[in-house]
């Protein structure tokens, strides 16, 4: 079955003729009768049922009519992706953790550059993100201090600075053994920065309250409830309202990278492409 039988059966099919069928593109009457003689041979059927006004489908017409136009519009659509650069309209699974406060900033950029193109995102931990991208099942991800891959392809795209947040203005050393520490489940890298700090710090069975989303967190810290520790921007109005108090801690444990990653062996599409272009313009945004 070749596709220019399907474009001559559909035009059949919407002009309820074979003459009007095969005005509109522009073939003689002669071939289009052929064709569907051939389309009709071949699929062992009837398709029209011919009479003094025109053509009318049949049962299995309808039917290979459903599919026509289902191919044809698969084939549009695939047309359109490859021929048309500047402007995708392909669909995207993006990862991301929890905690990455510009992280709209980036989306609605995208979007505005290619409002054709749809994402869907999946948030998570960044170990299980990670993952998620070596098995292919994401297109690209938002991840914390990601950790080199030779399989994955990595963009830096800030850093910022983590910041150990209370609903008091002071923390002893007390406050470290005997409160919670709200976290996220483990593959968090903020919560793997905390046990590390914790632990050089002496503080060797620390309270662990798990959590799953940064909302409930930050709840619970204003409700007394533990301490946690957070990216400093995403808590930023909290600490300047005083509902929250931000405590400093050593450089080593507080630097974080915010990365944009996704498989070096997985096919590049248009519209990644351009979402990768678009990680890139604002990372340089960033910087100027």
């Amino acid at each position: 079955m070749e596709l220019k039988d399907l474009r001559i059966f559909q035009s059949v099919a919407e002009a309820g003729s074979i003459s009007k069928g095969a005005k509109a593109l522009n073939f003689v009457q002669s071939h289009v009768t052929a064709r569907i003689k051939v389309l009709e041979t071949e699929l062992d059927t009837q398709l029209f049922l011919r009479h003094s006004r025109g053509t009318t489908l049949t049962s299995e017409g309808r039917k290979l009519e459903d599919y026509a136009r289902q191919i044809l519009g698969l084939i549009h659509d695939m047309e359109r992706d490859f021929k048309d650069i500047d402007s995708p309209s392909g669909s995207l699974s993006i990862g991301t953790v929890e905690t990455i406060a510009r992280l709209p900033d980036i989306l609605s950029m995208f979007q505005r550059t290619y409002p054709g193109t749809t994402l869907s995102l999946a948030s998570d931990v960044t170990a299980n993100i990670t993952a998620r991208i070596m098995e292919r099942q994401l297109d690209g991800a938002f991840v914390a201090n990601f950790e080199p891959n030779p399989k994955v392809n990595r963009i830096e795209i800030f850093r910022e600075t983590l910041t150990l947040v209370s609903s008091t203005p002071e923390i002893s050393m007390d406050d470290l053994k005997s409160q919670p520490m709200l976290v996220f489940k483990k593959g968090c890298s903020y919560r793997e920065n905390l046990e590390r700090w914790l632990m050089d710090e002496g503080v060797m069975h620390a309270k662990i309250l798990e959590f799953g989303t940064l909302e409930t967190i930050i709840g619970s810290i204003r409700s007394d409830l533990g301490i946690s520790l957070v990216p400093k921007s995403t808590v930023q109005p909290l600490i300047r309202a005083g509902e929250v108090h931000a405590h400093d801690i050593p450089e080593m444990y507080s630097d974080i990278s915010t990365d944009f990653i996704w498989n070096k062996e997985a096919y590049l599409t248009r519209t990644m492409d351009k979402f990768i272009q678009t990680v890139q313009a604002f990372k340089l945004q960033q910087e100027s």
